[in-house]
């Protein structure tokens, strides 16, 4: 067994266990919140948005492990929704400006999301044979 190959599977192994690891903590977490909102016997948009977080995560390392691959635009998701509930949840003590500043990065951050929507259809990747893995489009003309 050849260094490259022995590094490469090294390497994959080590991307399964933190992925592992990543998905066993995100379990956990929601665990937690459930728990915590059982014991407050209330459930908050905060609280569901939260939750909301969490299974963005899980399905963001379920992509990983099946493609190898992690599209950008998950974690985009999961800052918008991180950013909208910091707003939920801070919006009575938050100074004008900063709740300006935060809606103006979830402005930024959709507009990226976006661009990077429209630049993967208009110039989708190709895999290393040179297949291109855009989106899938229906029977006829593109």
């Amino acid at each position: 067994m050849n260094f490259d190959k022995a590094s490469r599977k090294a390497l994959h192994g080590t991307e399964i266990a933190v992925l592992i690891v990543i998905a066993i903590a995100t379990v956990v977490a929601i665990l937690q919140e459930i728990a915590l909102m059982i014991a407050n016997l209330e459930v908050t948009l905060a609280d569901l948005l939260l939750l909301f977080i969490f299974l963005e995560v899980l399905a963001m390392v379920g992509i990983y492990y099946k493609s190898g691959r992690l599209p950008v635009r998950l974690p985009l998701y999961i800052a918008i929704v991180a950013l909208a509930r910091y707003i939920i949840i801070d919006m009575k003590a938050m100074d004008f400006w900063v709740m300006v500043g935060i809606a103006i990065a979830i402005l930024l951050i959709t507009i990226s999301i976006l661009i990077l929507r429209f630049g993967h259809i208009r110039f989708p990747y190709t895999d290393e044979a040179g297949h291109a893995e855009g989106p899938k489009r229906g029977p006829g003309p593109a």
